[in-house]
């Protein structure tokens, strides 16, 4: 929540502002001159990423602090994954079947957002990365029930705009990879995962690698789709070769529709935590 102390320093913003009022003399246009925290170039100097590691880890955290965000429920997929109304211009006949998942997502969300709305709106809110796709229909069905959500976008090579759907002050943008995945999962009550690509199995290996060492507490883990899911990654295999333990099978769940989802989700039994790897 905001702080309402009073602070007996000069504000930051006022000293900014009058900076930027002071007469032009050749010291006054240097970059030294420059406020170091109002200096751009500064912050973007190899040196400083510590300095801007720490301000993306900030900023959403205190954000979402003010507006009383308390838990959410993640939900990552691939962007590429249509709209059904729009499956006809599917680059390829699988993303085309796949967008029945665009639905499953939108009307997953909408069901979370309807049980979080009964709550006060603070728990268990949607959070995607924020772009087209599945990310869109998580936002989409939230925005549908008449509740916030949150979109995490990050910058990339090719233009990506937040979706439409996104709470405009919920939407953030990163640069680091790995901040913007901490914040994924600093508030996951539940953790659900839509077909994609690159991205997604980054997200969701990240995510079951921080279950299975102990180091983020259980939560639901489902996965849509059992089997694209099973085309894509031979889960028994990695058993059968010792390089997981039979018991990691046993973090995620496999689910097809969002009611089932929801089910699940609704009556979930709060797992031990993890002191060890299993088969270590």
């Amino acid at each position: 929540m905001t702080d309402d102390r009073q602070s007996p320093f000069r504000d930051a913003h006022l000293d900014r502002d009058t900076a930027e009022h002071v007469p032009d003399t050749p010291q006054t246009r240097s970059p030294a001159y420059r406020l170091a925290f109002a200096d751009e170039d500064f912050l973007c100097r190899d040196e400083l990423r510590p300095v801007r590691l720490q301000l993306e880890l900030l900023k959403p955290e205190l954000m979402l602090n003010e507006r009383g965000i308390e838990s959410t429920i993640v939900m990552f997929g691939g962007a590429r994954i249509p709209d059904p109304a729009n499956k006809a211009d599917a680059r390829t006949e699988t993303l085309a079947e796949l967008s029945r998942f665009y639905d499953e997502a939108k009307d997953f969300a909408r069901l979370m957002t309807e049980a979080s709305i009964q709550t006060g709106g603070h728990e268990n809110v949607i959070v995607t990365g924020g772009g087209p796709g599945v990310m869109e229909a998580g936002n989409r069905g939230a925005y549908e029930a008449g509740g916030q959500s949150i979109g995490l976008n990050i910058v990339l090579p090719h233009e990506q705009a937040p979706n439409a759907y996104v709470t405009p002050d919920l939407s953030f943008n990163f640069h680091y990879f790995a901040i913007r995945k901490m914040h994924f999962l600093m508030r996951a009550r539940a953790i659900c995962v839509f077909p994609g690509g690159f991205g997604t199995l980054d997200e969701m290996f990240e995510s079951l690698t921080l279950i299975q060492t102990g180091r983020m507490e259980r939560v639901p883990f489902l996965l849509f789709g059992r089997a694209f899911w099973e085309k894509v990654i031979n889960w028994d295999a990695l058993a059968d070769a010792g390089t997981i333990s039979e018991d990691d099978l046993d973090l995620f769940r496999f689910v097809e529709t969002a009611q089932e989802a929801a089910d699940i989700i609704d009556n979930w039994e709060p797992a031990p935590a993890r002191d060890s790897i299993p088969g270590r």
